[in-house]
């Protein structure tokens, strides 16, 4: 036997004889003609090798055999998984869902979006939960087998095949701490080459970042002292020394109360970041609503 050789409309025959013991009533649950399902009888006794309905003794209707018998129940889950698969997906519901969605990015965007995401979970999707991680070194594999659901970063050289669009464009704070010896003043190029600085490296252990290589070409250098992998460590580190920290304006302005900020003064360009997922997910109706929550904790209209 080749289970290939099975289709749905012998399925339905094999079903149809099994509830009714009777040719002529199974066809008619079935709207087809009588010879057409003797047809179909004929097919499932060839391919399963065994008659599987007699004639009853009393001439009327048809006896399962203990073959057709024993097929019974297995038949009824393969035709409601049948059923299950054809059918219209489940509505989402962020009300009730309890689903997880994995969202990877870096703290830039983290520190911005996720006050206004969680707030916005807490009150539609109460039960929804919520998993940040750093972009693994496989991300884009993981979006493929649905392991992350969304990828925040920057959109240069995102492969071709992912969908994506645009969050924002940020520029760039330099802070120190309150009371910093060398004043409030505007930086210049000379002060902020003087002072220590403090880098976030996310793959940890670096010295050397975007800002050196924009000196760099400028002929110019400055003093990074202290290496940190995590933004949140910033504000500490600034708080306890005179170093100075050049980051995104948008994680920066979150401590506009407690250190001061600046223009840095050399021509940064600006931090673009995008929002990209897989084509799998595109007309998913759960992927599409947190999409639609990101865009409102970025500022931007759904879409």
């Amino acid at each position: 036997m080749n289970y290939t050789d099975i289709d749905g409309a012998l399925l339905l025959a094999l079903k149809a004889l099994l509830e009714e013991r009777n040719v002529t009533r199974a066809a008619a649950q079935l709207g087809i003609s009588q010879p057409a399902l003797s047809g179909r009888l004929a097919r499932l006794r060839d391919i399963l090798a065994d008659p599987l309905f007699v004639p009853a003794a009393n001439g009327r209707g048809v006896v399962p055999t203990p073959r057709a018998e024993a097929l019974e129940q297995e038949l009824l889950h393969v035709l409601e998984g049948l059923k299950r698969l054809v059918s219209q997906p489940e509505l989402f519901d962020p009300a009730t869902t309890t689903r997880t969605f994995v969202v990877a990015l870096f703290e830039t965007p983290a520190a911005a979006l996720l006050p206004g995401l969680c707030a916005g979970l807490a009150v539609e999707a109460p039960n929804a939960r919520l998993a940040c991680v750093y972009p693994p070194p496989d991300v884009y594999e993981k979006l493929e087998q649905g392991q992350i659901d969304l990828l925040i970063t920057v959109p240069d050289g995102l492969p071709g095949d992912l969908m994506q669009r645009p969050l924002w464009e940020d520029g760039f704070r330099t802070a120190q701490r309150k009371g910093h010896p060398r004043g409030t003043g505007p930086l210049d190029l000379d002060s902020f080459c003087a002072l220590d600085h403090v880098l976030v490296s996310n793959q940890g252990g670096r010295f050397a970042g975007m800002v050196d290589d924009v000196l760099l070409e400028l002929g110019r250098s400055r003093n990074v002292v202290y290496s940190v992998q995590n933004y949140s460590h910033v504000p500490l580190v600034l708080a306890a020394t005179d170093a100075v920290c050049t980051l995104p304006s948008r994680f920066m302005n979150q401590y506009a109360d407690s250190l001061d900020l600046f223009e840095p003064p050399l021509g940064l360009a600006a931090l673009r970041l995008a929002l990209a997922w897989h084509p799998r997910n595109q007309k998913d109706a759960g992927h599409q609503w947190l999409r639609r929550q990101i865009y409102l904790s970025a500022q931007l209209e759904p879409s």
